[in-house]
């Protein structure tokens, strides 16, 4: 299979699974598997393409970001600093050992349980939007993200589900955890590219061309649907979701019906 199909389904993945509470990373490290994109610059390509689904938040929300709101940035690096102290103290350890498909599925569950029980609990909301959050609402927010240092996780899914934890909304839980995606894995992605760099010559430039515009394009169209959705409905549909695809990756594994090389 040529770059470039690979670009473009990874490219996809990125952007359907980015925003939603289902971990983007667990999904691309299980289809990097499968395409056979198992060599160190596919690694590096699967944060660099994250910035395509940052770029979505941005279009999407641009008229929030583009203009002077000193909350909105004060709340974004309160709750940036957390994961960005722990991930470059313990980024090559989880990559090291984490990274593999047992992990991921195990997060996989371990995550969707969670789901199950916030969702559960009988709450009233003390923050109903947004740009109502004070500083200490976008700290527990930034401590929440950390969970998501663990590959299967889920940024989103730690963001949202922390944030309602801690007496968010759904929706405004929602939207910063779209905003909180921003300055984090823009820098994530930037950071890795710049230690390997050399990994890429110029003809792997279009490739990483193609995984930016198809997760732009993907993210775009699952944060329009997101917001809709959550005005009406809850997370336990992606619970099951998550339950069932780590059983069948566990499943897989145990039985060697996939060779996950990562395993």
């Amino acid at each position: 299979m040529g770059d470039l199909v690979k670009a473009f389904i990874l490219g996809i993945v990125e952007g359907l699974t980015e925003f939603l509470p289902v971990s983007s990373t667990g999904h691309l490290i299980l289809a990097a598997d499968l395409l056979g994109a198992t060599e160190q610059r596919w690694t590096v390509f699967n944060l660099v393409i994250q910035t395509g689904a940052m770029l979505a938040v941005l279009w999407e929300y641009r008229a929030r970001f583009f203009r002077i709101d000193v909350q909105l940035y004060r709340n974004l690096i309160v709750a940036f600093v957390p994961a960005a102290v722990l991930g470059l103290a313990f980024g090559g350890f989880i990559k090291t050992h984490l990274f593999h498909a047992v992990p991921v599925a195990i997060a996989f569950i371990v995550g969707a349980l969670i789901i199950f029980w916030v969702e559960g609990r009988h709450r009233v909301p003390r923050v109903e939007e947004a740009k109502d959050m004070t500083w200490l609402d976008a700290l527990k927010v930034g401590v929440a993200q950390c969970a998501a240092l663990i590959p299967g996780t889920s940024r989103s899914g730690a963001t949202i589900i922390g944030g309602m934890l801690f007496g968010l909304s759904r929706k405004a839980a929602t939207e910063f955890s779209f905003f909180l995606a921003v300055p984090t894995l823009i820098a994530a992605g930037a950071y890795d590219f710049y230690k390997h760099y050399a990994l890429f010559s110029a003809a792997h430039l279009e490739a990483l061309a193609v995984g930016l515009v198809v997760s732009f394009i993907s993210a775009f169209v699952v944060i329009r649907w997101l917001i809709r959705y959550v005005a009406s409905h809850d997370f336990k549909p992606f619970a099951w979701y998550r339950i069932a695809f780590g059983v069948v990756v566990l499943a897989t594994a145990h039985f060697g019906w996939v060779n996950w090389s990562n395993a």
